[in-house]
């Protein structure tokens, strides 16, 4: 009798999976990353002990007395030797001074030879402390490699934050904390390099005014994005007027009559500031041969006078210096009135707290007014401050206001002048006739001060009375010894 199974198809898939494998399956983990030589490291730290256990406080005070020591007994000799020369009998007296100084200077040549080994040792531990010292440095570059994953890297940032937030909290650091509203927030990064000059111009002036200011305005009123603005100043730093230009070529050329084209739609400007046209279009047109000059006030100096070569324009207004005043003023292009805010008590003006160098300082650079893609700020001093740099941020109320304040470290009459970009303060120092040095910044964000900049700048003449810069086309306008010059900042 032959039997027959039936195995239902579940079954067989149910047993193969059950079925042991025939082959074991094996991976073989290879790791790029080369293990930490963590006995090396080890090494390090002894070696850097060792070196601190060396080199100590006390080893230096060893040398430093004995030097004490001889100049003390030097000084006895020679009042010893002093009293022998007046008081010698010729017998007994003289016989025992003679014995009292042969023994002072057994004394002294002991000393001396003490102090020769000792300073001979302290001559081969120098050397060999920074034979150490190189040797540890090799080590550690060495190590660093390693650090791929930048854990070393991590813990020294974490190390100045923890520094830098006990700081915050014993009250040091109050006049640079970060500002509620970040200024900073430009995405071309900071400023880099500083290329040029681009434009090196006396326009139409031929030299007549060798202080002044120049550029273009950050924020500028419809059908002015173009246009240019210089104040020329007289010998004496005083201006009542603002000049304008159509065009860069204008400027270059001297043609300072800039022309815009208005529908008659009654927000042009009066009949008197221009002539109408023929119609266009049925619609007629005003031709504004706009004001090459505007006047500020009638007479120089006065009370609305400009004073200073450090002025700026900015959303149709021109800010200054007020005449004889520690304030802004504001001159409005548009209703021709003057509004002013007054700086903090104990401001420096009047030449009192000048840019300076080494060989001169510049007259009426206690305010200096600067632009940037926020708005205007304005850099100066106080007594407060003992003099270090302080900058204010000029806010475009009706009048004028300041709002955020910070003092920095720098010292002002160390520094030629000053720019902003991006929210960060930039100052410049005199290197010599042919070079200026961008060495510092302040970033009012983060409040951080950085002393090592190290970005230069080709001048054309020896003395820079004006620098500023213009968010529109990230240029340097730089008023110099009569001559209107312009650079390109570059951001990284």
């Amino acid at each position: 009798m032959k039997l027959s199974a039936i195995v239902p198809l579940w079954a067989l898939l149910s047993l193969t999976q059950q079925a042991a494998p025939l082959e074991k399956c094996s991976c073989d983990l290879n790791l790029e990353e080369k293990a930490f030589p963590h006995d090396k490291l080890q090494t390090v730290e002894g070696n850097a002990t060792d070196c601190k256990t060396h080199v100590t406080p006390e080893k230096a005070l060893e040398l430093e007395s004995l030097l004490m020591g001889l100049e003390k007994r030097l000084t006895q000799l020679h009042n010893d030797v002093t009293i022998l020369e007046n008081e010698d009998d010729g017998e007994l007296y003289g016989v025992l001074s003679l014995f009292v100084i042969e023994n002072e200077m057994v004394e002294i040549r002991q000393l001396m030879d003490k102090l020769n080994r000792t300073t001979l040792e302290y001559q081969v531990l120098t050397a060999d402390t920074i034979q150490q010292l190189e040797d540890l440095k090799t080590e550690m570059t060495k190590l660093e490699k390693f650090d791929t994953m930048e854990v070393v890297k991590g813990r020294k940032v974490n190390r100045q934050l923890k520094i830098a937030l006990e700081k915050c909290k014993s009250g040091v650091n109050t006049n640079v904390a970060p500002t509620q509203e970040l200024y900073g927030t430009c995405e071309r990064g900071p400023l880099r390099k500083v290329t040029g000059p681009v434009v090196n111009t006396k326009g139409e002036f031929s030299g007549d005014y060798p202080y002044g200011a120049w550029g273009r305005d950050p924020k500028p009123e419809a059908g002015k994005d173009r246009w240019y603005w210089v104040v020329p100043l007289t010998s004496s730093q005083y201006a009542n007027y603002v000049r304008f230009y159509s065009s860069l070529n204008a400027l270059v050329f001297g043609v300072n009559n800039p022309e815009s084209r208005m529908h008659n739609s009654g927000g042009g400007p009066d009949d008197e500031d221009g002539e109408w046209l023929e119609e266009e279009d049925g619609e007629e047109l005003l031709q504004w041969r706009g004001p090459g000059n505007i006047q500020i006030s009638p007479s120089n100096p006065a009370t609305n006078t400009i004073q200073g070569p450090n002025n700026v324009l900015y959303g149709g207004a021109l800010y200054y210096n007020c005449y004889n005043q520690d304030a802004v003023c504001r001159f409005n292009l548009t209703t021709k009135t003057v509004t002013n805010v007054k700086l903090p008590k104990g401001t420096r003006y009047n030449s009192k707290s000048n840019f300076c160098h080494l060989e001169n300082c510049f007259l009426f650079t206690d305010l200096d007014m600067i632009t940037d893609e926020s708005g205007v700020w304005v850099v100066y001093t106080t007594t407060q401050a003992l003099g270090n740099l302080v900058l204010s941020k000029v806010e475009e109320t009706e009048p004028p206001s300041l709002s955020k304040t910070w003092t920095t470290s720098v010292y002002k009459r160390s520094v030629s002048n000053t720019f902003m970009a991006c929210g960060v303060l930039y100052a410049t120092r005199y290197i010599d006739t042919n070079m200026e040095e961008v060495f510092y910044s302040f970033d009012t964000t983060t409040g951080m001060e950085n002393f090592k900049v190290g970005i230069f700048i080709n001048k054309v003449s020896p003395n820079i009375y004006s620098l500023n810069y213009s968010p529109v086309d990230q240029m340097l306008y730089v008023y110099s010894d009569a001559k209107m010059v312009s650079y390109k900042a570059l951001f990284g």
